[in-house]
């Protein structure tokens, strides 16, 4: 039976409602206060973040070179990952790999100039909405603004070391006259310092600018690793001899590549153009006067020096090298220790404020990087010292001090990392793992842990020239891919820890080059690697280059109301089709997007990097695939995969286009020629991307063939691309369609 409430406290004696009410009140007030103490066992989560830290630059990690005393704290007093590596060793690429937990073919941010989706989920976004107060500052470099955060202050693009400007909420732009990596710092600390007394746990990225290119150090660094003390690495005159000679065609070395003020900080026009290029030192230029005397009192000096020992010809090519490395090396040390400053101001604020016991700590880098090993700076190359990324973490009471792991780990870990720590579920979408269980087994590998990482860098035709590459990463062995050159690299890592010497073509490792072979093709496939759907850009061979500007100027002009879009088939409407083309297309406006020798994901970049802009076409006719079978005899699944991402652009970039998709010619003399087979594979999926109204399918392959499906010299004579009469039997057979589509 109920009794109404006020007839309950009538029934109370005084002393009996006293006791109830008290035990109510302490009841209610441990309900109130069970949220934020269950809230306050979660840990804070500050993630420390630099750019390009090599780690043979940090003490813990055994360094030649200099010492990172705070750095290498957490080191002792937590855990220092051996074997930590990147997903794709560029700035942005890292970052959204950590963001997304994903790698770069999934998160859609494969290059540098690339913008982020914001859409996506992110552990930032999942902390937020588990109670999590979230804040990044700093270096963000993504092309977004940031989601998922309480509160962001972030440099632009690349940002300054010195008076950096900082993008505000509200767009604006905040200009501290101040160095880079101390501004950073500060304003981390003052919004833990708003934090401290918060129930919510709260998460920080703190991003630096340092120590990435130009390398700028505050001036009470200047001199301590003083020029002509850093000792070089053995590889700093590599001639890359026993390796893939794309790596000859780099435009990273020091010797060739280093820049008169951005890199060796002089002043003026270039004296030596035969040894520097030209790039001015844009950082003296924002300078305050007062800045500028204390910077030109410490380099001028050396570089007038320098500049005497030239003009009197006293330096021999060799010395010119090492005189460069010492003046990179003194730069870019520089610009770390303000780093580990920054790791020592905020261990030392964590300390200070109680906050260290409930605060998992972790300092990493975007990538590594290269200190003149092979001649080098910059990063890219799937070698070691770019792919490796430092990875320390202290969490008090969950991870023992000294702790030195050797499993493999890899920056898409981070994410699901940071949210198992904090008791959010890791979405399946997310392809790293969390490192949780690691910490708790003392570092070592749990038995089901990974045995390989995946590696792929997709930027092309870009700064530094470094070419398309992916691979395995194993223990002790590294198998790298090359697809311009359809070349593979293989390093046994214990044996040639440096890399000097790839063993794919030595009989003693043939065993194991087909099984890293083989791992790297599950691997792939475990990370849904479809290289068909991947944008991939031909840029570094000249023809293809100067063939997409000229395209692009023409699509720039519009009106256009035909486009063929494909490969060398399409491009041969200018070769064996050009008088076919002249009767059928040239009084229809049209436009040839055609490309010798492309597959799928060059035709995804080329209308993704300008062949759309300024048109929108009645009818784009599409037939791509078979470069897909001829070069790698991808799987029919794959290739129309890719096909679709094309109809898809089209459809999301010019909608009321047309299209006519194109099932892909026959090739191969015989029926059960291979390539046709898979062929024919294709065009059984592709048939079905057609709904009759923007979307129409047409295969016109037969009238190619013999009655016995035999493909004559006749009409193709290298059994692949048409001669004149093969382009007259193709206008043929498509114009009733055109003229059905408007044309």
């Amino acid at each position: 039976m109920q009794i109404p409430l006020d007839r309950f406290f009538r029934q109370l004696r005084p002393s009996s409602l006293s006791r109830y009410l008290a035990g109510t009140c302490l009841t209610a007030f441990a309900l109130l206060c069970a949220a934020p103490l269950q809230a306050a066992k979660r840990p804070n989560i500050v993630f420390i973040f630099s750019d390009d830290h090599a780690v043979q630059a940090i003490g813990a990690y055994g360094s030649k070179v200099n010492r990172t005393p705070h750095i290498d704290r957490l080191a002792h007093e937590g855990a220092l990952y051996v074997n930590s590596f990147c997903a794709n060793s560029l700035c942005g690429p890292s970052r959204a790999c950590i963001l997304s937990g994903k790698h770069s073919h999934l998160n859609g941010f494969l290059r540098n100039g690339d913008r982020f989706d914001p859409n996506q989920t992110t552990f930032p976004k999942l902390l937020q909405g588990a109670g999590y107060k979230t804040a990044v500052i700093g270096k963000w470099h993504l092309g977004s603004d940031p989601v998922g955060f309480d509160y962001w202050e972030i440099l632009p693009g690349q940002g300054n070391y010195y008076n950096p400007d900082l993008i505000q909420m509200d767009g604006t732009r905040k200009r501290y006259q101040n160095y880079c990596t101390d501004q950073i710092t500060d304003l981390a600390l003052d919004w833990m310092k708003e934090q401290k007394e918060s129930d919510q746990p709260f998460m920080l990225m703190c991003q630096h600018k340092a120590p990435h290119r130009n390398w700028s150090p505050h001036p009470r660094h200047f001199g301590r690793y003083p020029m002509g003390s850093i000792p070089e690495p053995d590889s700093l005159m590599d001639d890359y001899a026993g390796r893939s000679k794309l790596l000859q065609e780099n435009e990273m070395t020091i010797k060739d590549h280093f820049h008169w003020g951005h890199d060796a900080k002089f002043h003026g026009d270039n004296q030596f153009t035969e040894h520097f290029q030209n790039l001015g030192n844009g950082e003296y230029a924002r300078m305050t006067p007062e800045q500028k005397a204390t910077w030109d009192e410490y380099y001028e000096p050396q570089n007038q020096s320098f500049i005497h020992k030239m003009k009197s010809g006293e330096m021999s090519e060799e010395e010119i090298l090492r005189w460069k490395y010492q003046r990179y090396m003194h730069d870019y040390l520089g610009s770390v220790q303000a780093v580990d400053d920054s790791v020592g101001r905020i261990l030392d604020f964590l300390d200070q404020n109680d906050l260290s016991e409930n605060t998992i700590v972790i300092y990493s880098s975007d990538q590594g990087f290269y200190l003149g090993e092979h001649g080098w700076y910059d990063k890219r190359w799937m070698f070691e010292e770019s792919l490796k990324m430092p990875f320390l973490v202290r969490w008090p009471g969950k991870i023992k001090p000294g702790t030195r792991s050797n499993a493999l780990i890899q920056n898409i870990d981070y994410g699901p990392t940071f949210l198992d720590i904090a008791g959010v579920d890791v979405p399946e979408e997310m392809q790293g793992r969390s490192l949780k269980p690691l910490f708790e087994n003392g570092g070592a590998k749990t038995p089901d842990w990974r045995d390989a990482i995946y590696y792929a860098y997709y930027e092309n035709a870009a700064v530094h020239a470094v070419p398309i590459q992916d691979g395995v990463r194993t223990e002790n062995h590294k198998l790298m891919f090359f697809p311009r050159t359809r070349e593979w690299s293989l390093f046994d890592l214990a044996a040639d820890p440096h890399e000097m010497k790839s063993l794919h073509n030595d009989p003693a490792y043939k065993d194991i080059l087909a099984g890293l072979q083989q791992r790297y093709n599950d691997i792939r496939t475990f990370y849904d690697v479809n290289p068909a759907v991947i944008p991939n850009s031909r840029g570094d061979e000249g023809w293809w280059n100067e063939r997409d500007q000229a395209k692009r100027a023409i699509v720039r002009e519009g009106n256009v109301d035909l486009a063929f879009i494909g490969d060398s088939i399409t491009q041969g409407w200018e070769g064996n089709g050009k008088e076919v083309w002249a009767e059928y297309y040239a009084n229809r406006k049209p436009v040839n997007l055609g490309f010798g020798g492309d597959r799928t994901e060059h035709v995804i970049w080329r209308l993704t990097k300008g062949h759309l802009n300024g048109i929108s076409p009645k009818v784009a006719v599409v037939m791509i695939g078979t470069n897909n079978t001829g070069h790698k005899a991808q799987d029919p699944a794959e290739t129309a995969a890719g096909v679709q991402r094309i109809l898809d652009i089209l459809e999301e970039r010019t909608p009321d286009t047309k299209v006519l998709l194109l099932g892909v010619f026959p090739r191969g003399r015989t029926p059960f020629d291979r390539g046709r087979i898979i062929n024919q594979g294709i065009n059984q999926i592709i048939r079905r991307y057609a709904d009759g109204k923007r979307v129409h399918y047409l295969d016109i392959g037969e009238v190619f063939l013999n009655e016995d499906g035999q493909l004559p010299a006749s009409i193709m004579p290298d059994a692949l691309h048409l001669n004149a009469d093969g382009y007259r039997l193709w206008a043929e057979a498509m114009e009733p369609k055109l003229k059905e589509l408007g044309l």
